[in-house]
């Protein structure tokens, strides 16, 4: 498969990265059905730990939220649902995380998204240096500083990280 040569980075959460005057490089990389983080690192020599997931949840009125997660741990929907606190967070279809964020799912960016949601992040992300997080696109990371999810975004740091 040859490698892309579109120019795949004017994307809504692009734009609002430049909008903010936001430095970010970029990272295409084959999207693969499935493949996940532990793909897009792969391809871009990336650790997994530091891909961040954008994943969109609802809580039990239906009330959706973005929680940002490490490419190598999955969320504990019990402990996030804890510190929020709410009675119950969970996935959205796919369909309806698509209408809330505007991005299809594999190419989800907490930037530019179609609604305003609640942000959560899992805690130890804002440790790392560097970020490779989802620019919109499926096939399309960003590299940024982790405290631009908290300075941009009002992320809320949670702990809510579970192995694989």
């Amino acid at each position: 498969m040859s490698k892309k040569t579109v120019h795949v980075s004017e994307t809504p959460a692009t734009q609002f990265l430049r909008q903010h005057k936001i430095a970010f490089s970029e990272h295409v990389y084959d999207y693969v059905e499935h493949g996940g983080t532990a793909e897009s690192s792969r391809q871009l020599g990336v650790p997994e730990h530091e891909v961040v997931k954008t994943l969109v949840m609802q809580d039990e009125k239906a009330q959706p939220l973005i929680v940002l997660m490490h490419g190598d741990r999955q969320v504990s929907l019990k402990e996030l649902a804890r510190q929020i606190p709410c009675k119950k967070v969970e996935p959205c279809k796919p369909e309806v995380a698509q209408r809330h964020s505007g991005y299809m799912v594999g190419g989800t960016s907490p930037f530019g998204t179609r609604k305003t949601m609640p942000v959560f992040v899992e805690a130890s992300i804002l440790e790392l240096p560097r970020i490779c997080i989802n620019g919109g696109r499926r096939g399309f990371l960003v590299g940024i500083e982790p405290k631009l999810l908290t300075e941009l975004l009002a992320a809320r740091p949670v702990h809510c990280a579970s192995a694989e």
